[in-house]
């Protein structure tokens, strides 16, 4: 849980500031603040669900998450960019200083990984 930095893949920049916390036995991940340039107020209009339309930035885009085992799993992350909702599982790596963030479709094979930064 606390404040994690998105890395951007292509650039290996910061991103947006997520912040990761329980509510009922589950973690969710909250946008609390855009990094990158452009529209810092914008919404989420590629989103197909409750979210369309809806600002960016307090928007709940991990949901659901369980620990299972030394990993979280068995929920669900947004894509704001594209509006796609993938599968999701993370876990802690280098002492808790890093959450490797993996979404996928289907098998866990049939994704990708992002690695995020505690903020301090």
């Amino acid at each position: 849980m606390g404040l994690w930095e998105t890395i951007d893949d292509k650039t290996g920049k910061p991103t947006a500031v997520v912040e990761i916390f329980a509510k009922d036995a589950k973690l969710f991940g909250r946008i609390e603040q855009i990094l990158t340039r452009g529209d810092k107020n914008g919404v989420c209009v590629a989103c197909t669900d409750a979210r369309k339309d809806q600002p960016i930035i307090g928007m709940i885009i991990i949901r659901n998450i369980k620990p299972v085992g030394p990993e979280y799993s068995g929920g669900d992350i947004l894509d704001p960019d594209s509006g796609s909702v993938y599968r999701c599982k993370m876990h802690l790596e280098k002492n808790g200083s890093q959450l490797i963030v993996r979404g996928y479709i289907g098998l866990s094979l049939f994704g990708r990984s992002q690695t995020w930064h505690r903020r301090s």
